[in-house]
């Protein structure tokens, strides 16, 4: 059996993302299935946006020299239109938001700003500004211009500005393969019947409601019973998955031999214990091609645990060029003690720019309803005995699938 040192969560962290190999395999697929898939060959810009000079405003055309006069209304421009350039002299266009500029006209003035609007005439006001209210052909993208890097995770914004350039599909990673196992022979499915010494297993449904919530897709294999030889054949099977994540069956304890299983079948591993609270008895390590995320039991710890580590990873592996948490700033919410030599990770709730530890961080490991009352999670470095209120802490939203080029999220001091 090898055991590794305990390592800093950060020590941890920069080594996982460090041995996780981005994925090379890539597919096509519909913009209307590409939220949330990273793209995989640079996109660039099909047309000029906007694609003619424009109006921004319902309003009225005019030649910027023609500012403080009456002038005529020679016709009525709406969205849709092509039109062409007729303007006689003291003449202007009655034109619509969108409408098409023809090239005698440089100014737009809205409707509002007018006075003695008629059918038939309108009286420009002086303080127009040549230029105003007058969208420039390729202003916003010009043609060949770059949309999307290799890397991009596509948003629902981003879905918006695809088909407005006619792009009905693009090329991005394969999402990688996810194997999700539980351990124990206590555990019992929420179908089954579990009796007062049985629990249900909630890691497993969890975890795969998390990470379907961050657009990947993990296959629930099953229960490993607590049988080495049993569970050696099983992670033999495993080969075939990028990615296998285990809860529970990792620690110190008599029967906690899933990590020796692993060892058994050519496991090499990245570390073995966080200095973390809580979240010391978290693993990972290589596999041949399988990244392991060996993960706590304790269903609170868990689901911790795989959001600051799994996720980062598994976009890295997914192949995003920013695979990590992004963290805002809030004030905290009053004055708490730390354990200092070890990350210390506090659940809680942000409201109005303000992070509220959930019920003043007295929560245990094995708890889920903590879960449920916080929408954060603060990270505070090992050096870190206290928090003041008002302080300015780091805070990492819940389910939050922006991502960052930065990995600093330790509060640190």
């Amino acid at each position: 059996m090898t055991r590794l040192d305990t390592l800093s969560y950060t020590e941890a962290y920069e080594r996982a993302i460090a041995a996780a190999s981005p994925t090379r395999s890539t597919c096509i697929v519909p913009i209307t299935d590409a939220l949330g898939r990273i793209v995989s060959t640079p996109v660039f810009a099909q047309k000029n946006l906007p694609s003619f000079d424009n109006s921004a405003m319902d309003g009225f055309a005019f030649k910027s020299v023609d500012a403080g006069k009456r002038l005529r209304i020679a016709a009525t421009i709406f969205a849709g239109d092509i039109p062409h350039p007729l303007l006689k002299e003291g003449e202007c266009y009655r034109i619509m938001t969108g409408a098409q500029l023809p090239s005698d006209v440089d100014t737009v003035v809205p409707i509002e700003m007018c006075e003695a609007v008629t059918d038939d005439a309108v009286s420009i006001p002086h303080s127009v500004l040549k230029g105003s209210n007058f969208r420039k052909k390729g202003e916003e993208l010009s043609e060949g211009d770059t949309l999307f890097s290799r890397g991009h995770i596509l948003r629902a914004s981003d879905i918006a500005l695809l088909s407005a350039q006619g792009i009905m599909a693009v090329e991005v990673f394969m999402r990688p393969t996810v194997a999700v196992v539980s351990t124990g022979n206590e555990i019992k499915e929420p179908w089954e019947h579990a009796s007062a010494d049985e629990i249900y297993n909630a890691n497993a449904f969890g975890i795969s409601a998390l990470l379907l919530s961050y657009g990947f897709t993990p296959e629930y294999i099953g229960t490993i019973p607590d049988d080495f030889e049993a569970t050696k054949a099983f992670i033999a099977s495993l080969k075939r998955f990028d990615v296998v994540i285990t809860t529970g069956g990792i620690s110190m304890g008599d029967a906690d031999f899933l990590y020796d299983a692993f060892l058994a079948n050519g496991l090499e591993p990245l570390f073995h214990g966080i200095q973390l609270k809580p979240g010391r008895p978290t693993m990972m390590g290589l596999m041949g091609e399988t990244f392991v995320m060996g993960m706590p039991g304790n269903p609170l710890t868990t689901m911790l645990t795989v959001h600051l580590l799994s996720v980062p990873v598994l976009y890295k592996i997914a192949g995003a060029n920013q695979p990590h948490h992004t963290f805002a700033y809030a004030e905290f919410s009053h004055d708490l003690k730390l354990k200092p030599g070890r990350t210390n990770i506090v659940l809680g709730k942000m409201e109005n720019g303000v992070f509220i530890p959930t019920r003043n961080n007295k929560i245990g490991s094995g708890m889920l309803t903590p879960l449920s009352e916080s929408n954060a999670v603060a990270c505070f470095g090992e050096e870190i005995g206290s928090v003041e209120r008002e302080d300015l802490v780091k805070v990492i939203l819940l389910n939050d699938t922006t991502r960052s080029e930065s990995n600093r999220i330790l509060n640190t001091r």
